[in-house]
């Protein structure tokens, strides 16, 4: 049995998490294998609507069990957060047992937030339009090797450690960006909410995993920002800090690559971005605003406002390359509905030459998008059900989309609910 990975094709935001609750209940296992609170996922069913930061969106389903891997850095507090919310909300995860945390995932430490606001407030106008949650800080000291570890919460010397690291983080503080820290009341917070992570199940998390596939069993692995915020491909340096391509499901799950099945890509009928950076197709008009309006385009997480523009034709070919996408989901296609007219971008005019592809360097020199005209549609079709119901002229959008794109439309969703998707193939 192979591991089937779900992941966002564009900027960010494509509307991963609605997907994974969709189709949780035909898997075993739901894994988030990187990224960290940065993410917000939006599930909504029931009349009820999460927005889940670091837990996977598989948890609503009794049996599904749900996987933070060794890819995703976490912070405690704000899982904390999470967990009681959705306590208070009628599931308790520590009593339904359908949580655990790898011990190889990484601790954002109070300190790697300041670490994160003091950078970006000292590049100014070039800031990378951080959520400032602490991710980028944590990464660099993973990689830097001297990171904590969840399984290092339950070492005898783990405060020694814990206070080497911050003692580190404090003398950059105030050496690098003049700056003395005061963090101690996010300091005890982040103790209370180990006590409280010490209460899950702490696992070796690529045994786990290699074990399902052992057994047979289904596991989706589900990731967080999009493609084109991969710090290896994406628009560098305007990008995250983890690998949010496919390839980032190996070395986040500790999966090997010929265990991987179907590669499961979203991605939005139009185009958003958070934060800094290019995005060649922007609507900096009235229509871009319609486009945040009606799709309620601002971050689950931090409820900043989205920028929006047309779908790009050649970053998604781009990313459907990357990841050896297997089929698609196309979100939003609602928003969209009262346009007389959409536009897809087909290709860029770069220097002067008309491209098809992804160019190397797209934030010093900005790509001019060449858009063909398309007939929107005027329907309603938040209530649909049936494929038979999808207007004439959304079924040539997706159409057209599937012909340029080489890979089918799998999943159409028409509305935020759980209910609101259709099976296409």
């Amino acid at each position: 049995m192979a591991v089937d990975v779900l992941l966002g094709l564009q900027w960010g935001d494509e509307g991963k998490g609605k997907i994974v609750d969709v189709l949780s209940a035909g898997y075993d296992l739901i894994a988030r294998f990187q990224g960290g609170p940065n993410a917000g996922h939006t599930l909504e069913f029931d009349g009820k609507k999460f927005v889940l930061n670091t837990i996977p969106s598989g948890i609503f389903f009794e049996n599904t069990m749900n996987l933070i891997g060794n890819g995703v850095v976490i912070d405690p507090i704000t899982l904390k957060k999470e967990l009681e919310k959705l306590k208070a909300a009628g599931h308790d995860l520590l009593a339904k047992k359908n949580l655990l945390i790898a011990k190889k995932a990484h601790l954002i430490l109070p300190t790697h937030q300041l670490l994160d606001a003091a950078n970006e407030k000292k590049m100014g106008d070039g800031k990378i339009g951080s959520t400032l949650k602490g991710i980028g800080p944590t990464y660099m000291d993973k990689t830097g090797r001297n990171g904590l570890r969840i399984g290092d919460i339950t070492l005898p010397d783990f405060k020694e450690r814990y206070q080497k690291l911050v003692d580190k983080h404090v003398s950059m503080l105030q050496a690098l960006y003049g700056e003395v820290a005061d963090f101690s009341e996010r300091e005890t917070a982040f103790f209370e909410a180990l006590e409280l992570l010490r209460r899950f199940p702490l696992v070796d998390s690529e045994h786990l995993v290699n074990n399902y596939i052992k057994q047979g069993k289904k596991v989706l692995a589900e990731g967080a920002q999009g493609a084109m915020l991969d710090i290896d491909f994406g628009s560098y340096p305007f990008v995250t800090s983890s690998n949010t391509t496919a390839a980032g499901a190996c070395t986040g799950l500790g999966i090997a690559p010929q265990q991987i099945g179907e590669v499961i890509g979203i991605f939005k009928a139009y185009c958003t971005r958070v934060g800094g950076g290019p995005f060649p197709t922007e609507l900096e008009n009235e229509t871009g605003e319609e486009l945040r309006q009606t799709g309620h385009e601002f971050g689950a997480t931090t409820g900043r406002p989205r920028r929006t523009g047309w779908i790009d034709l050649p970053a998604l070919k781009y990313a459907i390359m990357l990841n050896g996408v297997t089929q698609l989901v196309m979100t939003k296609a609602d928003v969209l509905s009262g346009f007389d007219k959409i536009y897809a971008c087909t290709h860029y005019n770069y220097l002067g030459e008309k491209i098809d592809y992804m160019p190397y360097d797209i934030c010093s020199v900005s790509p001019e998008p060449i858009l063909k005209e398309i007939d929107g549609w005027n329907e309603d079709i938040t209530g649909i059900t049936e494929l038979s119901e999808i207007p004439a002229k959304l079924q040539s959008y997706i159409d057209y989309l599937e012909a340029e794109l080489g890979v089918p439309v799998k999943y159409l969703s028409v509305g935020p609910d759980r209910k609101q998707t259709l099976v296409m193939h």
